[in-house]
């Protein structure tokens, strides 16, 4: 588990195997993710430390401890955190292709595109 840093927090790989990968990710306090969505693969988020407030399409809503939320693929998405303290989600990837390069970013805080 090689731990890759991010401007917002950072995220490890927990399992990865053909047609899955799972990620713990942790977003520092006042940060978020970049508004994005994926052509080939869907997402599940599990909260398991702090509160997340997460958007998925046109609804925004707060997620704390063992709630958890899905993502279709080609959805708009975003993972936030408005609190004072780490938020540490679980988050597991199902698709055909499986990698960064899929992320397609449409706002982002730290100029990525």
């Amino acid at each position: 588990m090689a731990r890759t840093d991010r401007p917002w927090g950072w995220f490890d790989t927990v399992s990865e195997a053909p047609g899955h990968k799972v990620k713990r990710i942790v977003v520092h306090a006042g940060q978020q993710i970049s508004l994005q969505k994926h052509q080939h693969r869907s997402e599940h988020w599990l909260v398991v430390r702090g509160s997340a407030h997460v958007t998925v399409g046109e609804r925004e809503f707060e997620l704390g401890v063992g709630q958890h939320t899905d993502i279709a693929v080609g959805q708009l998405h975003r993972l936030a955190n408005r609190s004072a303290h780490p938020v540490e989600i679980v988050e597991v990837q199902l698709g055909e292709r499986i990698e960064e390069s899929d992320i397609v970013r449409l706002q982002d805080d730290y100029g990525r595109s």
